[in-house]
């Protein structure tokens, strides 16, 4: 009967020299693939399923593997009670193994286990709305919110003062009690928090009235929020400390502040640089001259060269956003020049502008309105009428 099984490490497609952890690994990779919830009806994968189990059984037992190693399948012919192929897994504690593959198979993490020892509260999160520009200077907000701490009366511990907590008779004291069940290989036991304590390991028979045992209280709270230059849209302050009471002596959690900026009318922000649009009047393009272009430290003055053309872009270096690391490195602001067609003209700006025209070559000498090109409706189309 011995021979007619595979070689265990061939089922788990491991070499004989094989970890510990790549057995492990090995294991949760084909327990996945072969798990009859993964593969309902399909009494070959079953099989395969339960086969790779039992290779897992013995080779992640130190002592079993050494047996396993030096005899072979005939090490356990005598074993013979539960479990696939005869071998008795009652004796293992497979929790954690069990844990990886159902958390991974139905999207959940690893089950329960008790911990009794120090564990950081959880974070608490909120949110504040900024301008573009505390957005780039930063700021100072501040913020009313229900936030826990530990009770004063009983100092966190949850018991009413002048009694004390008892060690859980259910768990005792380890916050985490074993179940033995049956499965599709066997039985095996599942390490779980206990339901009593709830992990902690103790029951407080006299609560404390303030807290009603819970060891912490709820409390309106004003918070100080530093928001420092150069932070974006959908980023983070993280206030330390300021979150869930830790559990059993552990640090409390923190404050997480996610941060919404409001949209400019004139700018828009990509990651440290700023972009933005500056008219530019007909005389300014073709004599050249000062431009004034609005920054977020206010009004510059930019000198344009004579000829320039509508679109043309420019670059006020240091003009953007400081960077979060150094609020003395800024990014950059590109701004396009945008020429202004004058929609009204004086009589005067009118006749400067057709004696322009004239002298240009864009009306003839006989005073018509064609251009050299034969085109009798420049003039109409610059005036735009």
């Amino acid at each position: 009967m011995a021979d007619s099984k595979r070689d265990y490490y061939e089922v788990l497609g491991v070499s004989k020299t094989a970890t510990d952890d790549e057995i492990k690994k090995a294991y949760r990779q084909t327990a996945k693939k072969y798990h009859p919830d993964m593969n309902p009806g399909d009494k070959e994968a079953e099989a395969k399923f339960k086969e790779a189990s039992e290779a897992y059984a013995i080779l992640s037992d130190a002592e079993k593997r050494r047996q396993y190693d030096q005899f072979g399948h005939a090490a356990f012919e005598q074993g013979g009670g539960g479990g696939a192929g005869g071998f008795d897994f009652s004796g293992m504690d497979m929790g954690d193994i069990f844990g990886d593959i159902f958390g991974d198979l139905f999207g959940g993490g690893r089950r329960s286990r008790g911990n009794t020892g120090p564990q950081k509260g959880a974070n608490v999160r909120t949110g504040i709305r900024i301008t573009f520009n505390e957005a780039v200077f930063g700021t100072e907000k501040e913020l009313e919110l229900n936030l826990k701490e530990k009770c004063d009366t009983c100092k966190g511990s949850g018991a009413k003062p002048g009694t004390q907590s008892e060690t859980c008779g259910k768990c005792g004291g380890k916050g985490q009690v074993v179940y033995t069940q049956q499965s599709l290989f066997g039985m095996v036991r599942n390490v779980q928090a206990c339901p009593d304590c709830r992990g902690t390991g103790k029951i407080i028979k006299e609560k404390c009235p303030d807290c009603y045992g819970n060891g912490y209280v709820t409390k309106r709270k004003k918070i100080q929020v530093t928001v420092p230059a150069g932070i974006d849209n959908g980023q983070s302050i993280r206030i330390r400390g300021k979150g869930e009471p830790g559990v059993n002596g552990g640090e409390q959690g923190d404050l997480l502040v996610e941060v919404a900026v409001s949209s400019h009318p004139i700018f828009q922000r990509q990651e440290y640089d700023i972009y933005s649009t500056a008219p530019m009047s007909f005389t300014q393009a073709a004599l050249g001259g000062d431009v004034r272009i609005s920054t977020v430290d206010g009004d510059v003055l930019y000198t344009v060269k004579p000829g320039t053309q509508t679109d043309t872009k420019v670059r006020l270096r240091g003009k953007g956003v400081p960077t979060l690391r150094n609020k003395e490195v800024r990014g950059d602001h590109y701004v396009t020049l945008v020429v202004q067609v004058p929609s009204k003209l004086t009589s005067e700006q009118k006749e400067l502008l057709e004696k322009y025209a004239e002298v240009s070559g864009e009306r003839g000498e006989d005073g018509d309105k064609s251009d050299k090109g034969g085109n009798k409706n420049s003039k109409k189309k610059f005036f735009g009428k």
